[in-house]
């Protein structure tokens, strides 16, 4: 008999990560927020992610909403307990069955291609390790390895399937740079996170002043470019046309060595070093909506494909971000 794509709620205690492990300790560091560009654009130059995005997603017209529904995501899936992180990958694998089409050079692709989804798992792994490496504590070669069994499990949740991805963290970073040299492309949506880099639009804040925006923006936007082009590496800056040079550099180090020295403040202040709870306790309180109704919203209507795309495959995995 095949093992089902998404297992049964049954199992969900089993796959969650363990209160006190390393992705419940490491996973919602608030200085992980500077790697979160990194990681989606590591995603959407997939691409069938990226045309996915493109194609579907009205991340554009809602950036903080969207911020805020991958927040939901993670944080259920590490901090929201069995049942709801259950619910939640079963309502992410529903949302993205439409996914579909043929991107702008007239490949067909579908949201539910098992290599695209476990390798969106996989960036999210990356964020935590490559974000505390740089901007935090680096974990060591077995917290790593730890994090990575945690999070194949979670993936499990989603429908990724233990055959697709690599058992250690260490084959796993060889997945990653065989990506990164053979697959990853400047698809339209690495242009589309780009241009919200450089020019976020203001942050829904009752209140905000426009003119208190306009000088907060440029500096923030500024760091955030950095901090993400410093991630990303000289390849990738190449690859997606981010310019680079020597006070970039000098900048990006100063900006995570500051970081990394702060790490004890983060260790006195729970709410910093471990965001996740705090964060679902907030949000729902501002809302009055659990976080598996807040991630599920309706997604623009796709557009028509020219010929019709192939069937979803049998294997599964998670959200694009």
């Amino acid at each position: 008999m095949s093992t089902p794509v998404i297992p049964p709620p049954s199992e969900a205690p089993a796959l969650v990560p363990p209160r006190g492990g390393v992705a419940w300790r490491y996973g919602s560091d608030l200085r992980m927020a500077g790697a979160a560009v990194y990681v989606l654009l590591l995603q959407v130059s997939h691409p069938t992610v990226g045309a996915g995005v493109h194609e579907h997603s009205a991340f554009e017209l809602d950036p903080w909403g969207r911020l805020h529904r991958t927040l939901d995501f993670v944080s259920t899936m590490v901090y929201g307990g069995p049942e709801a992180a259950a619910e939640m990958g079963t309502r992410v694998r529903a949302m993205h069955r439409a996914i579909r089409g043929v991107d702008e050079q007239g490949r067909p692709y579908h949201a539910l291609e098992p290599d695209a989804y476990a390798w969106v798992q996989l960036t999210l792994a990356e964020g935590m390790i490559e974000g505390h490496r740089v901007l935090g504590r680096r974990l060591s070669a077995d917290q790593q390895d730890e994090l990575w069994q945690e999070w194949r499990k979670v993936g499990r949740l989603l429908g990724v399937r233990d055959r697709d991805l690599p058992d250690t963290w260490s084959r796993a970073r060889v997945l990653r740079d065989r990506m990164i040299a053979e697959r990853l492309e400047h698809t339209p949506a690495v242009d589309q996170v780009l241009t919200l880099v450089i020019a976020p639009p203001a942050p829904p804040l009752p209140g905000l002043p426009t003119w208190l925006w306009r000088i907060v923006r440029a500096p923030t936007a500024r760091i955030g470019l950095i901090v993400t082009g410093g991630l990303l590496g000289p390849e990738l800056r190449e690859r997606f046309g981010i310019s680079w040079g020597r006070r970039r550099q000098l900048l990006f180090r100063l900006f995570a060595a500051l970081s990394r020295l702060a790490t004890p403040v983060f260790w006195l202040l729970p709410p910093l070093r471990i965001f996740g709870p705090w964060y679902l306790r907030i949000r729902r309180r501002l809302t009055r909506r659990p976080a598996v109704e807040r991630v599920a919203v309706d997604l623009p209507a796709p557009p028509a494909p020219p010929s019709a795309p192939p069937a979803p495959p049998s294997g599964a995995s998670p959200p694009a971000t």
